[in-house]
């Protein structure tokens, strides 16, 4: 393991060179900046070719243990991490890879919530749950998390029952699919906390900024972050682009270079793409594949990350007008300069508009081409690939082999990620295949169990609030659950202690 620290993308100057433990268990900068290394490891051509023949477990090792220094997580600990957190995927492969029509489809649905975010999500667990182990934030962690879709219920079944940790979700109610809330609100442990803000999903994104900029609330109830924005969801996707380059050039030597297409949202997931080029693997271009929510699109074609009111379209996910993520490649052509990035971001804030021309547009084209498939483009793609393969596409993976498609220059050697199961959306998929193919009974399931939630106004100091109650409401029943067995266990050894010494005077008496 390699030296890594991390500071915010605004240069916070009360949080410079922290540590992995550091960035995971504090999610946002004070600053509301996004956490990144400080420098990026490098891979060389010796190192692929040694990793080139590993399962998925021990390439995550390897690739994450670049990013953690042995005195945070001890190497042998992280492979017990990422085992555990592998383990929850039903394919041996776990993400595994399949070609249809001349191009690549990287399956990562394979988990526990059917959607890619069980990648992350199960490992930011295991993390959370080791850090917590070794001492950090005394032992208690409240995560708070917006959804769009799929963040909510991946992030619930990566906590779900773990100790010392409350977990809050919040998602726009009426626009995530029934079978994408059931996920949620069907998990009964107490830790887990569902809450339907009456408002979209940026609105929710906002309520959880706004948490973390709140320094009292933030450090009274020991605040940690779940969605994107946390270093961990990043570094853990970065894998399968290895995995994937991999078992593509496996089958196909004389590829030099792959393709990415990526259905993009929050730019989490196509960040760890292009991260993961930054490192030495030769990835070629990695294309932006949006909806009708195209502001990245915008960007990358014209120049203009300019906010735009949010259309509902048939894959929720990626229904957002700010993407996250994006503020960490802004730093990047930013030059790495946090006074750069901050003014933008500013600027940004104020008056809903970024503008790069010249340079600064011709350098992110190097790396990233976009396009933008509409309602009627997705459903098309989906219905052509069953006629064709006879395999199902989510409206999301649609978007983006619609992309692939529609950039016929880089058809070839391209991987399409697909981002979440097809059974997910069968509202969508039935405008374009009728009849549905069977569900997996793991989702059949959802519809006869029962939910629970909590509803909130588009208001931040009202979630707030909620939350402490909660929190303080678990404490309690813990305190008093604790009670409780201690006081049968004093019970219990009264009795035995009754008992044994009966037992010692009838034997006595006995012997007399």
């Amino acid at each position: 393991m390699v030296s890594v620290t991390y500071s915010s993308t605004r240069g916070c100057e009360t949080q410079k060179n922290l540590s992995f433990r550091d960035v995971v268990m504090t999610g946002l900068a004070h600053d509301r900046g996004l956490f990144i290394p400080d420098s990026f490891p490098t891979v060389s051509k010796e190192e692929l070719g040694s990793w080139r023949s590993l399962s998925y477990p021990d390439l995550a090792v390897e690739v994450i243990s670049k990013f953690v220094e042995e005195d945070q997580v001890p190497k042998k600990k992280l492979a017990e991490i990422v085992k555990r957190s592998c383990g929850a995927f039903r394919h041996e492969d776990v993400t595994p890879v399949k070609e249809y029509g001349g191009h690549y489809v990287l399956e990562l649905f394979h988990g526990p919530t059917f959607a890619f975010k069980d990648v992350a999500l199960q490992m930011l667990g295991n993390f959370f749950e080791y850090f917590l182990e070794t001492g950090s934030n005394g032992g208690r962690l409240a995560v708070l998390g917006a959804t769009s879709g799929d963040t909510g219920s991946a992030a619930i079944y990566g906590l779900r029952g773990k100790k010392g940790i409350d977990c809050v979700i919040l998602f726009p109610n009426g626009r995530v699919s029934e079978i994408q809330e059931r996920q949620m609100t069907t998990v009964p442990d107490s830790n887990i906390h569902c809450v339907a803000v009456d408002g979209t999903f940026d609105d929710c994104q906002d309520i959880v900024k706004a948490s973390f900029a709140n320094k009292e609330f933030r450090d009274r109830v020991k605040l940690g972050a779940v969605n994107s924005i946390n270093w961990c969801r990043v570094l853990a996707q970065t894998t399968y682009y290895y995995w994937s380059y991999f078992r593509v050039t496996d089958e196909n030597p004389d590829i030099e270079t792959v393709n990415y297409s990526v259905p993009t949202g929050n730019f989490g997931d196509i960040l760890a793409g292009y991260y993961s080029k930054r490192m030495g693997l030769p990835v070629g271009k990695l294309i932006v594949a949006t909806n009708e929510n195209d502001i990245l699109h915008r960007f990358f074609s014209k120049g203009e990350y300019h906010r735009y009111d949010i259309a509902e379209t048939i894959s929720p996910s990626m229904d957002i007008c700010v993407s996250s993520n994006f503020e960490r490649y802004l730093y990047h052509l930013a030059g790495d300069d946090p006074t750069v990035l901050s003014s933008w971001m500013k600027a940004f804030e104020s008056t809903g508009k970024i503008t790069l021309t010249g340079k600064k547009l011709e350098e992110a084209r190097k790396d990233f081409l976009s396009a933008r498939a509409d309602t009627a483009m997705t459903l098309q793609t989906i219905k052509e690939y069953k006629d064709k393969y006879d395999y199902m596409l989510c409206p999301h993976t649609a978007v983006g082999v619609s992309a692939i498609h529609q950039l016929g220059e880089v058809s070839k050697a391209t991987v399409a990620l697909a981002t979440a199961h097809d059974a997910k959306f069968p509202a969508a998929c039935q405008r374009a295949v009728d009849p549905l193919p069977t569900p997996p009974p793991q989702l059949s399931k959802l519809f006869s169990m029962k939910t629970r939630s909590s509803n909130c106004p588009n208001d931040a100091s009202v979630v707030q609030a909620f939350m402490e109650k909660r929190i303080e409401e678990r404490i309690a029943n813990e305190k008093a659950a604790g009670l409780k067995t201690a006081q049968l266990k004093k019970t219990v050894l009264s009795a035995a202690a009754v008992a044994l010494v009966a037992l010692v005077a009838s034997q006595l008496a006995k012997k007399r």
